[in-house]
């Protein structure tokens, strides 16, 4: 099984599963598509964070995160677009690397990344039709877009898009493997194209970047053993909410209550007074994020939640928009990725003639010298991306991720509530209303956002109890768009991807 945010992406990945591929293979391949379909949430010149397990549940990550540039002395300010915001280099094609050289030493893995690619090749050069939510983004952007260099004259809104520049960049990926983008003819050219936009990055930083495999962080749930990224992710913020919750007693709650909903966006609230503390691991003093899954702690943090007011919101907000996909192979081998280029539309700068919309993320760094997440010389940001994977008797049983930056963690901890104390399929969890807590683009104020079939008596109570709530329209977009692949004990596979997404599940 394949879930995917768009259609022609699942396809693409499916068609490696049928004809006998792994799920790493699969997402390569769907991932590239992805990241010509999906251009507004992901794509060559962003990030990608995986997680992976082989059947007998040994699971691993991958952060394909890039590292800010070594020159930053001239930044004095992080604006959210533009030139100054394209202070990482981009690591989803080392990523697909990295993978493929595991897929073809540990998971039997045949194909090249040249016939993995080509779906996407042809996506690029033959054209696709734009998707709801591409033109969601392009019509919510269009006050700003015009003054993004290079962007208008290769995206669009409506109609049939073609992206040739990114198809001949592409093939010279296909060609030369993916080390041409950080080393070869290729990353002279990207480099020449950063600068050209005025972006610190040069060929020297191209060259320096790394995707890691790393062991992921884990938290015992119920009869789950849940795993996820670790730091710079907010990994930990997501294992933090469920730590809390853990100790709250969702299941005895009524899903669609107020009681449900508070309980949650005060679980979020206590695991979010610690996520200020995480950033790239290299930069902090050794064990200084240990302590955040600490029982000890998670069990004062649940004491602390009053059962009927709300702790006020103090918290800054951080944009960002991703695309999740996950995969299941014959042989019972899982893997799932978040692909992002921060924000939607990334800096909104393309670079040079090379079809690449380059990523915003040097703005989630901070200029306070006090913050762990300060800007220096070659350090990863504080991420977002945390897709997760959860183990049942030692076996990979779940899959799951969203879109959504602040939102992922709160989607994450809604729809692992309702899977695993509530034991909902993964279709009708991914339907529920979502709330976000925080701000959003279309709304600068820290409220509760929930999403209007909630119901009048779900808001009503949340009011009264020191929320201030505002509402979403139902399946809004400002809700994610999250994708879930379930493994039963007696191996059956049930998968959905977002009805607020243009995909799907896919199986074989």
């Amino acid at each position: 099984m394949i879930v995917a945010p768009h259609a022609q992406a699942g396809e693409a990945g499916h068609a490696v599963l049928e004809a006998g591929g792994n799920a790493i293979e699969a997402l390569v391949a769907a991932g590239a598509a992805l990241s010509v379909v999906y251009p507004h949430f992901c794509g060559l010149g962003g990030d990608a964070v995986w997680m992976l397990s082989d059947a007998k549940g040994q699971v691993t990550t991958l952060l394909g995160i890039g590292q800010s540039a070594q020159d930053i002395s001239g930044i004095k300010e992080l604006p959210p677009r533009g030139a100054a915001s394209m202070l990482t280099s981009a690591c989803l094609v080392e990523s697909w690397g990295r993978l493929l050289a595991l897929s073809r030493e540990e998971w039997g893995g045949r194909r090249s990344l040249a016939q993995l690619l080509e779906p996407a090749v042809q996506l690029a050069e033959d054209g696709f039709t734009v998707s709801p939510s591409q033109r969601f983004w392009w019509d919510f952007r269009a006050a700003e877009r015009a003054g993004w260099r290079g962007f208008e004259p290769v995206f669009s809104g409506q109609g049939v898009q073609r992206q040739p520049a990114l198809a001949r960049t592409l093939r010279r990926i296909a060609e030369h493997g993916p080390r041409e983008f950080y080393e070869g003819a290729l990353a002279a050219d990207i480099a020449a194209g950063l600068a050209a936009a005025g972006s610190p990055l040069t060929a020297r930083d191209l060259a320096a970047t790394e995707a890691r495999f790393e062991a992921p962080v884990q938290l015992a749930y119920r009869d789950l053993t849940l795993c996820a990224p670790p730091p710079p992710t907010q990994g930990l913020t997501t294992l933090g909410i469920m730590g809390v919750l853990g100790r709250l007693a969702p299941g005895t709650m009524a899903s669609d209550s107020a009681d449900f909903y508070h309980h949650l966006v005060e679980a979020v609230k206590q695991a979010f007074l610690d996520r200020g503390a995480i950033a790239d691991p290299d930069f902090l003093v050794p064990g200084a994020l240990e302590d955040l899954l600490d029982p000890m702690r998670l069990s004062a943090k649940a004491g602390a939640i009053d059962p009927v007011h709300a702790l006020a919101w103090p918290h800054a907000h951080r944009h960002g928009d991703t695309a999740f996909l996950a995969a299941v192979d014959a042989q019972g081998r899982v893997a799932c990725v978040l692909q992002s280029i921060y924000f939607d539309w990334g800096s909104g700068i393309v670079v040079g003639d090379t079809g690449i919309l380059w990523q915003n993320r040097g703005a989630a760094f901070s200029l306070d010298p006090a913050s762990p997440n300060r800007l220096e010389p070659g350090k990863r940001p504080f991420y977002t991306l945390n897709p997760g994977l959860a183990l049942k008797n030692g076996r990979p049983h779940l899959l799951y991720g969203t879109q959504g930056a602040d939102g992922q963690p709160q989607t994450l901890a809604l729809l692992l509530s309702l899977l695993i104390d509530h034991h909902l399929d993964p279709a009708a969890a991914l339907s529920r209303p979502r709330f976000l807590l925080g701000r959003t683009f279309s709304d600068g104020r820290d409220t509760l956002k929930l999403e209007r079939n909630a119901g009048a008596a779900v808001f009503g109570s949340l009011a009264a109890r020191g929320h201030v709530v505002s509402d979403l329209e139902p399946l809004s977009p400002l809700g994610g768009q999250a994708g879930i692949i379930r493994i039963h004990d007696d191996g059956r596979i049930e998968g959905a991807h977002d009805p607020r997404s243009d995909g799907g599940a896919i199986a074989s």
